[in-house]
């Protein structure tokens, strides 16, 4: 369920952040070029840092009633696929090391957002330029929590994948153990 105020989406957002930094902890450049689909773990941790910055841009634009391009100009929706292969392309030759540091500065960056922003803010009105009924703390929350938390999901599958050391594949899965596998 959505997030209805500032300090459950902050608490929500630091929470799933900690998760994926407990995931991101362990790996190393060779770690992080695991993947399925020609997507890595590198390529999915730089997408969800830019994603922070696309939401930033578009609520930057929308207030000062400039036009808001959704995802982002030259793309619609449904080019998402090639958005991603174009964003993938763009940062490839970032290291582990810069990536993880955009994904630190972007986070530090939203969670910025959600400190100076009211309730009303981000909860009041729909954002402006979206051209939906989404909330600013919504989309905020989608560029976030949503997105740290669909990235952990797929580091975990990943790494599962390929036998890696890094989780105890015998775990029983209950979320009590605070294992990786369990994060």
């Amino acid at each position: 369920m959505a997030c209805n105020n500032k300090a459950e989406l902050i608490t929500l957002t630091e929470r799933e952040y900690a998760k994926l930094q407990k995931l991101l902890a362990p790996l190393d450049q060779a770690a992080a070029s695991l993947g399925e689909d020609g997507v890595s773990i590198k390529d999915v941790i730089g997408h969800r840092a830019h994603w922070i910055d696309l939401f930033l841009g578009w609520y930057k634009n929308g207030k000062a009633g400039k036009e808001v391009f959704f995802p982002a100009e030259g793309y619609k929706w449904n080019d998402l696929k090639r958005y991603n292969a174009d964003l993938r392309m763009k940062q490839s030759d970032l290291s582990w090391a810069a990536v993880n540091a955009l994904l630190q500065s972007r986070h530090d960056k939203l969670v910025q957002f959600l400190s100076e922003h009211s309730d009303a803010d981000l909860f009041g009105d729909p954002m402006q330029g979206a051209n939906n009924n989404w909330t600013p703390g919504r989309w905020a929350e989608a560029a976030g929590a949503s997105h740290y938390r669909s990235a952990a999901k797929f580091i975990r599958k990943v790494l599962r994948s390929q036998g890696s050391g890094f989780f105890n594949l015998a775990c029983n899965g209950t979320k009590r153990c605070n294992r990786l596998c369990c994060v």
